[in-house]
């Protein structure tokens, strides 16, 4: 599996906007350029293991978290996520969103069935 510098990139942006800081902060936070860190956030530049290691760091953030796209085994991860997300809801709010989220999966399975 190759890495998705583009979907690091895209996770990088979403969570820096996110936590309301702007590309020129994060940049100076992990020494940085800002045109860098830009071309990062794009992933038009393979960002290295220490850089990565820094911007996660500077985020709060976990290297799975960032590099998601490229997991082979990114399932856990996702349940994790979902499981975060849903924590403080009330019981009207789950309720809901199981409904949702049927409906969704169904959705998902049927447009995949008929592109096969």
């Amino acid at each position: 599996m190759e890495v998705d510098y583009q979907g690091i990139g895209r996770r990088i942006r979403a969570a820096r906007q996110t936590q309301g800081i702007s590309q020129e902060k994060l940049a100076d936070l992990v020494d940085l350029s800002k045109p860098h860190m830009s071309h990062i956030e794009t992933g038009t530049t393979k960002v290295s293991l220490p850089t990565l290691l820094r911007i996660a760091n500077s985020l709060g953030c976990t290297l799975d978290t960032l590099a998601v796209d490229s997991l082979e085994n990114a399932a856990p991860l996702y349940q994790n996520g979902l499981h975060q997300e849903l924590e403080d809801c009330t019981a009207e709010e789950l309720a809901i969103m199981e409904e949702m989220i049927r409906a969704l999966k169904t959705s998902l399975r049927r447009r995949r069935k008929q592109a096969e």
